[in-house]
Order: structure tokens, then sequence, then C-alpha cells
């Protein structure tokens, strides 16, 4: 083999193991501090996971688009996770406009929706540990802008929320490392695993449709309202600009067999949109101590 290919082929198998290593490690330092993500999809391997594991997990976010490949001198060097931020705007019950901003590092949500049956708007938000509702957009952020309440007990639950989306799912499901696990219910294949840090305590199971799409995830908890079924259905690239990510045209959120939103999405934007949830002063403040499982 002619010298120069074969330095190349050294460099990339380098570039490769060392990518590897840099991932696992800032998986590692997310668990220690608490975070409910992972990082790319290819770097399951590097985790303890097993290869039916592996391969599950990179079908499930190749089904998405979550990743992309790149070419070097004819190798192939690990994917890298494209899904950071997003939007989606959706309608349905109860809610007539509901609009989702969120972001994965850090993990934070911020949900705008107006109902139906009336002229309620409201604004929930959770960023990490601190969970918050605004009076208007950014409200409580600068003084005379609105108002920020602190709802500490449901940063757990909205945090949920945010890691039972398809893509938080492959990422959680890789972040659990080799307590993730894979098996056939039914004919389909179904990802269990444990969540980890703020969301401790939470199993997770989500089902594969034959086309490795997330169809339906369900979470089980001593805590009821940790306890939730989401489906998921009619997946294809809901973007103004075309980003090749797939993103669910019908969701639905169930609590103890009630359905809690039906929403038919009308546009999403995987484009890793700038979004910022910063927390307001007074969240942070003394009001906000004693909440649950934020460490």
């Amino acid at each position: 083999m002619p010298r120069k290919a074969t330095m190349m082929k050294m460099l990339i198998a380098v570039a490769a193991i060392a990518l590897a290593f840099q991932t696992a490690g800032a998986q590692g330092e997310r668990a220690r501090r608490g975070g409910g993500g992972a990082a790319a999809p290819a770097s399951a391997g590097a985790n303890g996971q097993d290869e039916t594991v592996t391969k599950t997990i990179k079908d499930a976010a190749d089904a998405l688009g979550m990743d992309r490949w790149s070419q070097v001198g004819g190798g192939r060097l690990p994917a890298v996770d494209v899904i950071n931020t997003m939007e989606f705007w959706a309608s349905g019950t109860p809610y007539a406009d509901y609009h989702v901003s969120l972001g994965y590092n850090p993990p934070a949500m911020r949900v705008e929706a107006a109902r139906t049956s009336s002229d309620t708007h409201t604004f929930q938000v959770v960023s990490g540990k601190y969970a918050w509702n605004e009076s208007e957009l950014g409200g409580g952020l600068v003084p005379g802008k609105g108002t920020a309440t602190p709802m500490p007990d449901l940063a757990r639950e909205r945090a949920l929320e945010l890691w039972i989306l398809p893509f938080g799912v492959v990422k959680s499901a890789i972040a659990a490392g080799d307590k993730t696990k894979v098996s056939t219910e039914g004919g389909a294949t179904v990802i269990t695993y444990p969540m980890m840090g703020q969301l401790a305590g939470v199993t997770v199971k989500a089902t594969l449709d034959d086309k490795n799409f997330i169809t339906k995830v369900e979470t089980q908890s001593d805590n009821p309202n940790l306890t939730m079924e989401a489906e998921y259905s009619d997946y294809k690239d809901r973007g103004e600009i075309a980003t090749d990510v797939k993103f669910p045209g019908h969701i639905v959120e169930k609590r103890g067999g009630k359905t809690m939103v039906d929403l038919q999405v009308k546009m999403a934007d995987c484009n890793d949109p700038y979004l910022v949830f910063p927390v307001p002063d007074n969240v942070m403040g003394p009001s906000a101590t004693g909440m649950t499982g934020g460490h």
C-alpha cells in the first residue's frame, strides 16, 4: 500500500478514537452535573453499550436525521448530533396555538399556549432545575417588563416533557450507557433505559416502528406526575428551510390514560435557531428553594 494512503488511514483512525474518548468524557461530565442529555448518536458504542443497542439507537437517530457523517480520505468519522435547539408550532386540543422553543445543551424549554376555550395565554418555562411562568414573553428579566412566577414543584415534570420528545429519547438512551436495553414486544423494537440526574427514578420505554421512528414513549416513576405516555406519528421534514430532520406531525400526550394534549404540528424549525432561556433573578432566589430533583 502506498505510504501516503497508509498515513491517511492512520490519521483517520487516530481522529476517530480521539473523538470517541472526547465524547465519552463529555457524557460523563454531564452525568456528574446531573444533566439529562447525551452527546452524538454515533458515540453510543463508546459508553459500554453492546452492538445491538448501539445499532438500534443509531437507526433511530438516522431515521430522525439527527446525525451527519464526515467523509475524510475515503473513510468515515463518527457522526455529529446536529440537534440542539429547535422550535415547533402546532394547534389542537385544548390549544388553538401552541409554540414550543427548546434546547438540549443546556436543557430548557418554553411553551407558549393559547387555549381554544378562553382568552388564556400562558408562558411556561423550564431551564435546568428551575421552572417558572412568565406573564409575557421574557417576563421578569427586565425591570418593569412583566413578571416571572417561580414554579419549583413543576421543574422535573416540565423537564421530562423535553426529554420524551423523540430527539430527547435518543440522547437519553445514549447517556444511560450500558443500562439501556433493547427488546421486542408484539413484534416491535423497544428501547428501555433509566433517566439520570434531575430525573433519576424515572424509567423510559420507547417503541419504534418498522422505519425506526419512535412512535410511543412511556415513563414510569413513583411520582404519578412523572408517569406519562406520548405518541408520535406522521414524521417528515416540516421546516420552511429543508434540513432532512424528520419531525412528527401528530403528538398526543396522556397521563393516567387521560389525553392532555392532542396536537397537529404545522411547522418545525430544526435548523438550530438561536434560542436562550435566562433564569430570572427572583426564580433563582429564596422563593425558588426547596426544589425537588434539581441537583
